[in-house]
């Protein structure tokens, strides 16, 4: 039975955080990759909406520049090894390209928050809450959905603008993360908030 819990929902400046929407995971050739083509379409949504609203906007990638980064993680999902810096499969998917003044911020790990200035970032850019879209919602999503909560963010996870290679673990994360750390809320709900004055 899941706990009694409140919907916080979204403050006045929230930051869309786009989680390794990169060719590596949004090309099913590669073998990190799955289909996810209604995904990236949702995310483009999002992208647009945040732009014009004028918000903070974060892609994350994941680069491994030597052997003894991510070492044990690497050890487990041997395809981790195709993230390099040179490599194709670490670069957004163009059909997200961040803009010239839009952050993006290499991770090793899952979460984005792990090891990286993200906190830091977002208190200079005066953040109050989380968007969080992106691959995998079993992974990298959920990761950095639990950390935006313990850094004390409300955090709303858009949920055509996350996808995994399992279906059913999307389904269990996106419930999980809905009765314990975030809010779960289709595109349309965010979309329509960004779109009020308040926003």
């Amino acid at each position: 039975m899941d706990l009694q819990r409140n919907s916080i929902g979204l403050g006045h400046r929230p930051a869309l955080i786009l989680v390794d929407m990169i060719n590596g995971f949004t090309d099913p050739n590669c073998p990190l990759g799955a289909e996810c083509e209604a995904v990236v379409a949702h995310n483009k949504l999002l992208l647009d909406a945040f732009r014009s609203a004028g918000l903070p906007v974060i892609f994350t990638t994941v680069v491994y520049h030597g052997p003894a980064q991510a070492s044990i993680f690497r050890a487990r999902i041997n395809a981790l090894n195709l993230l390099t810096p040179d490599s194709h499969w670490v670069k957004v998917d163009a059909r997200l390209a961040p803009r010239p003044d839009e952050m993006l911020l290499e991770k090793r790990w899952a979460s984005a928050f792990f090891g990286t200035d993200l906190a830091q970032q977002l208190l200079a850019l005066k953040v109050d809450s989380l968007v969080v879209t992106g691959l995998t919602t079993s992974g990298c999503v959920r990761a950095t959905v639990v950390d935006g909560l313990q850094h004390n963010y409300p955090v709303v996870v858009a949920e055509e603008a996350v996808g995994d290679r399992n279906p059913e673990a999307h389904k269990a994360n996106l419930h999980d993360m809905h009765a314990k750390y975030a809010d779960v809320q289709q595109c349309s709900q965010i979309l329509n908030f960004l779109q009020q004055p308040s926003a």
